[in-house]
This record gives structure tokens, sequence and C-alpha cells, in this order.
């Protein structure tokens, strides 16, 4: 029981720590409402469940000890970071011409559920930082004697499932702030800023080593 405890607050400390997960449920849920940042943390924690059992099987191992597939795995999720960033400043951009603050121009499409859930997911398969975290910390708290598989893999949704539970609270507040996010240069401002974060750490991870 010490062993899952420990577990359960060091998972804590890297899910409430901000990073890209948290700044696409942000981004999606301003652009979508609360269900559009749900269903982000839906697809984060489906990317991340996904990680746990590739983990269980053995394949992150191999992703992690082969070079040329984990630089791409890399580059593509670095890439996907950079373009949803460039996204949120042409739509902060955009919300700052003439026409869209006199309401004369055709608004933009709100962001609907399917695609919130399938950035999500693209986001956090496309992070191989996830494959080296779930490699080297899963097996640390895996009781001495235990069926790996089975344990690395539940250990591995307990996570998913409290990084869809703290992210489906960041929508919610998000939300609730919606009266005041919904002004128009605070709206820009905030998508400004995520875009900028968005293509900060999309270049991080591209060029930051193992």
């Amino acid at each position: 029981m010490s062993l899952f405890l420990a577990f359960l607050g060091v998972s804590f400390m890297v899910i409430a720590t901000p990073g890209p997960d948290t700044a696409i449920t942000i981004r999606n849920t301003l652009l979508g409402g609360r269900t559009a940042g749900v269903f982000t943390a839906l697809g984060i924690s489906s990317g991340q469940t996904i990680w746990a059992l590739a983990t269980s099987a053995g394949i992150v191992a191999l992703l992690v000890a082969s070079e040329p597939l984990f630089l791409a795995v890399k580059y593509a999720g670095a890439a996907y970071l950079v373009y949803l960033g460039f996204r949120a400043l042409q739509e902060a951009l955009r919300r700052s011409h003439p026409r869209v603050a006199a309401g004369l121009a055709k608004p933009a499409r709100r962001l609907i559920a399917a695609t919130a859930y399938r950035q999500g997911l693209i986001s956090d398969l496309g992070n191989p930082k996830m494959a080296v975290f779930f490699a080297s910390l899963l097996p640390q708290f895996v009781p001495p004697g235990g069926e790996s598989f089975s344990a690395l893999l539940g250990l591995g949704v307990v996570f998913a499932v409290m990084t869809l539970t703290w992210l489906a609270l960041y929508a919610t507040l998000v939300a609730k702030a919606g009266d005041f996010l919904r002004r128009p240069s605070i709206r820009r401002t905030i998508e400004a800023v995520t875009g900028i974060v968005l293509i900060g750490l999309g270049i991080r991870i591209a060029t930051e080593h193992r």
C-alpha cells in the first residue's frame, strides 16, 4: 500500500505541473467550451492508456532503444504542438481584425468534441517523453514478485484517470470563467499566450535531449 501511495504522490506532482496537456486543454476549452475541454482531456488520457499498454507489452522499451524511431515520434509530436500554437496565434490575430471586432466578419466555427478529442490524443501520443516517463517510472512501483504486465498496465491506467480528472477540472474552471474570458481583449490575449506556449513547448521537445 505504501508503494502505491508513493506512486499517487509522484503522479500528482507530474500531472499538476503545467505542460502541453494543460495548454491544449485550456485552448480547446476557450474554443469549444467545457465539452471540448473535457474531450481534450479524454483524448490525452486515452493516449496515456495506450502508452501504458505499450509499456506493459515491452513496446516502449523498443521505442526508447531505437534512436531513429524515437526521433521520428519526437519531431512529429513537436511539429504538431507548433502547428496548434500557430493556429492559436492566427485565431488571436483574426479576432483583433477590425471587421471581427465590429461583428462584421463570419465568426470562427466552434471546436467540436471529436476534434478536441483527436487533438488531445495526437498530442499525447506524439510526446516521446511520455514513453521515457512511463518506462522509467512505472517499473519502480511494481510490487516485488508481482505480475509485471497487469501491474504496469494498472498503474498506467490509474495515472491516466488522474490526468483526466485533473484536466477536466481545469476545463470546468476555465468554462465557468467563460463570461470574463469571452471578452474580446481577454480572449485574444489568452489565445496569443497559449499559442506562444505551445510553440515554445514544441521547440523545446524537438531540441532537448532525452
